[in-house]
């Protein structure tokens, strides 16, 4: 298997959790590069369902390695309950993780500001998980942040907990919040740190020196490419690089070892959270999407706003990640109807536009295009192979592809693993 960073095309929620676990069986190591535990990646395996949002999903795969980069940052407890449900089904991850010692640690101080931030935007809040994970990054730009080397350093660990612990009571204070207990969240820091200080490693010469050694590695972006704090729909966006970029800088691998990237898009598009979305339906219809496609955040619960897919959105996510292969998802959640629009263009200001606008408040003036397809009416779940697809529903997906400019490589008609097939070479 050649290196391939898989990144999401839309605005997260993708479905790649899935595709990871599938291509993972190439794979020798997996590594996360950005986000924290604001992202959740669903995988189902047979009658198991496992929610993973800070260990690659590769965890699932006996055989595989597994990296959090140093992109992320990483919430001491977030991780620890993580690790505590995966041991609780039966999932050895003895001497396979890995925890990068440049990571930024998460404590339950930057999740009390993030919700206190996030509280006084009213009406134009971002739509913040309340994770940390804006404050978190925040720190790390600021130089203040802890990084998991600290992990391995006890005393270290506790001088710095307490200096920036008191700083961000001061803020509350400022505000009138309520302050952390300091003393009883480093009782519970202190003991999860000792758990996860034997992770900590250089991962960035462990992924180097697996690259020269021929060793395959699959790097695992989360969330999706509009959420992307440079390229997104700015300013309701995330704090980190979700797009192809973040694999080399979250992981300390240069960009001449990648060799593929497999951008996962879902057969129509979802949001969740505040911010603009052209093809957003506000009827029967989008609520059809997202009943039939079980859309709620697997972080948060949240419901997410369903619409038809947006081939300029996802055109551009194309070229903005050198996409070599797409993976689509939930093509079953299509196949009750009759009629399929894509959205081909935009109209703004009274002029037609085919290419995404850089600034949000342009693309929340927009007006969908559409093109109207007709849809299968055909059972999709059962699928095995491509070949079995309906041929209106082949019909679909080459007019996608021809939209974007993309060549297909996965499908996938269910949350199962065995619901996904490779798409014929073309």
């Amino acid at each position: 298997m050649a290196n391939t960073v898989l990144v999401g095309l839309q605005w997260g929620d993708e479905g790649k959790g899935k595709i990871i676990d599938v291509l993972t069986r190439e794979a020798d190591i997996v590594v996360r590069f950005q986000g924290g535990n604001n992202a959740g990646h669903t995988v189902e395996i047979g009658e198991n369902k496992f929610v993973l949002h800070l260990i690659p999903s590769g965890i699932l795969r006996p055989e595989a390695q597994c990296v959090i980069g140093n992109g992320l940052v990483v919430s001491v407890t977030g991780l620890q309950e993580e690790l505590a449900g995966l041991e609780a089904k039966g999932i050895d991850i003895s001497d396979r993780l890995y925890i990068s010692d440049r990571c930024q640690l998460i404590f339950a101080y930057h999740c009390m500001a993030d919700g206190l931030k996030e509280g006084q935007l009213g009406d134009n809040k971002i739509g913040t998980t309340k994770r940390g994970i804006g404050p978190a990054y925040a720190d790390k730009a600021n130089r203040c942040g802890i990084r998991a080397r600290d992990l391995v350093r006890p005393a270290e660990l506790r001088r710095k907990f307490y200096i920036e612990g008191a700083k961000y009571n001061r803020l509350f204070a400022e505000f009138g919040a309520d302050q952390l207990d300091l003393d009883a969240e480093w009782a519970k820091v202190s003991e999860i740190a000792e758990r996860l200080a034997p992770m900590v490693a250089d991962t960035t010469l462990l992924l180097n020196r697996a690259a020269v050694a021929g060793k395959s590695i699959l790097f695992e972006g989360a969330q999706g490419t509009w959420l992307d704090i440079d390229f997104g729909t700015y300013p309701f966006v995330t704090s980190s690089n979700t797009t192809v970029g973040g694999a080399c800088t979250g992981t300390g691998v240069p960009p001449t070892c990648i060799q593929e990237v497999v951008g996962v898009l879902k057969a129509y598009t979802t949001r969740v959270g505040s911010g603009p979305f052209p093809t957003e339906l506000l009827d029967a219809t989008g609520e059809l999407l997202r009943t039939k496609g079980g859309e709620y955040g697997a972080t948060t619960g949240r419901p997410r706003r369903c619409g038809w897919f947006d081939a300029v959105a996802s055109r551009y996510s194309v070229m903005l990640n050198g996409v070599t292969g797409i993976a689509l998802t939930k093509l079953d959640v299509l196949d009750q109807f009759e009629t399929l629009k894509i959205c081909t263009a935009y109209e703004l200001d009274g002029e037609v536009i085919t290419d995404m606008p850089s600034d949000s408040e342009d693309l929340a003036r927009v007006k969908p295009i559409y093109e109207d397809v007709p849809g299968w009416c055909q059972d999709t779940s059962h699928v095995t192979c491509y070949d079995e697809l309906p041929a209106r529903a082949k019909s679909y997906i080459d007019r996608l592809m021809e939209l974007i400019g993309a060549r297909l490589q996965i499908v996938s008609v269910g949350p199962r693993r065995a619901q996904t097939f490779e798409a014929p070479k073309k």
